[in-house]
């Protein structure tokens, strides 16, 4: 079944109250588990990766599948090595290419017992959980920062507490330092200097904690709003002073005209004139928003460079090749010039009347495609349902502000 997603004007006017953060949200359920603790956790992400990881937590089985969530297989993957017991966990196809050898050598050094059952340095694995012991350990950082934050997740609770010495180029820093800011928020103390982390063997402490708003959500609104005409649109739940590297986005959307006032539990998106000639960005710190901008600047006709966006290439799908392969059907030419850059200067947009976008089984694919038929361009996905990975209730929050929704 195909989905058309479509709107009669180009103003995007209305309140939404936007999904909890799943980052803030798989992280805390983690330290829960951690901490036997049933301290409430109250507005949790109803995303599909944070139900994956709350179902195996509370499993009765030792077997788990946890489908195209990737931070599922690096977070569990390092909690279950320290949980006595005998556990299996793999995914999807696409999970069995997202290489994971980087964050099983970390934990074998800790005295972890993890086998391949597949392919070496890939998911399905095998692990013996066992009392782990901490020491000082190298790892590359630029491969994943979930690897990283999934050894300083556990990091409190080991003998001797962690020691990560962190190598070449660090991806999605902000993500490293909302885990250190969250441990923080449950007791815990920790280090980050000159590319080395050390937490120490210590107690978490109990605590309620709410989930603020997912800023990563937010971007797709930031993108509609760029190419309204009139916007008049509040947004519930963010901080402005939050965790999530995601923020930035407020600032990044300046360029294309997009005015950000925060108001009491949210902000108020306005319009402003957009004069921005060309430009350029280093995503290597929010390689999630990549591909709200590149759809962005690519519709306002405006030229790009896009830097530190290797990582894009072992997310759900290979996201680069996904944006040039979709963008091609507008006849916009996205060119990847070096590895982790993209750069596009010809927007000879073609008239056709409906689009179909392979979603690439991506969620972020459909969030930040979606938003180009408030440019009266009916947009068709293949795939609605992979949006559930993140923000389940997108595509009831379009029709709130006037999208129309039907099977094709």
């Amino acid at each position: 079944m195909h989905y058309k997603i479509s709107k009669d004007n180009r103003n995007l006017v209305g309140e939404i109250n936007l999904p909890a953060s799943k980052s803030i949200s798989n992280r805390l359920l983690i330290i829960q588990a951690l901490n036997y603790s049933l301290a409430p956790i109250t507005n949790l992400s109803q995303s599909d990766d944070t139900k994956i990881i709350y179902s195996v937590l509370n499993s009765n089985t030792n077997n788990f599948d946890v489908a195209n969530s990737g931070t599922a297989m690096r977070f569990l993957t390092a909690f279950l090595s320290k949980i006595v017991g005998e556990w299996t966990i793999t995914g999807s196809d696409r999970m069995k290419e997202r290489p994971i050898g980087e964050l099983v050598k970390a934990l074998r050094e800790l005295g972890a017992n993890i086998e391949y059952l597949e392919n070496e340095g890939f998911p399905p694995l095998k692990i013996l959980g066992s009392n782990l012991t901490g020491k000082t350990i190298e790892l590359d950082a630029n491969i994943s920062s979930q690897f990283i934050s999934a050894l300083l997740l556990i990091a409190p609770t080991l003998k001797n507490g962690l020691t990560i010495k962190l190598n070449g180029k660090i991806v999605s820093k902000p993500y490293i330092n909302l885990t250190l800011n969250i441990l923080k928020q449950f007791g815990i103390k920790s280090t980050f200097i000159n590319n080395t982390i050390t937490i120490n063997n210590q107690p978490f402490s109990a605590k309620d904690f709410s989930v603020e708003a997912d800023w990563s959500a937010a971007s797709y609104w930031y993108e509609m709003a760029a190419f309204a005409d009139k916007v008049d649109l509040k947004l519930y739940g963010l901080n402005k002073n939050s965790l999530q590297g995601d923020s930035a986005v407020a600032k990044i959307f300046k360029n294309f005209g997009v005015k950000t006032t925060f108001i009491n539990n949210g902000i108020h998106l306005t319009k402003e004139e957009c004069n921005i000639k060309k430009f350029n960005i280093d995503l290597i710190d929010y390689p999630d928003l990549a591909q709200t901008i590149v759809v962005t600047c690519s519709f306002l006709k405006i030229p790009f460079k896009i830097s530190g966006l290797e990582t894009l290439k072992i997310k759900e799908t290979n996201r680069i090749n996904a944006l040039i392969s979709e963008l091609s059907k507008f006849n916009i030419k996205l060119t990847e010039t070096s590895d982790g850059v993209l750069e596009c200067n010809d927007f000879q947009h073609n008239n056709i009347d409906k689009y179909f976008i392979d979603t690439h089984s991506d969620h972020r694919m459909a969030l930040s495609f979606a938003p180009i038929s408030i440019l009266n361009k009916k947009i068709i996905f293949d795939n609605i349902d992979v949006i559930n990975k993140s923000y389940p209730a997108f595509y009831e929050d379009l029709k709130r502000v006037g999208f129309k929704i039907s099977e094709e």
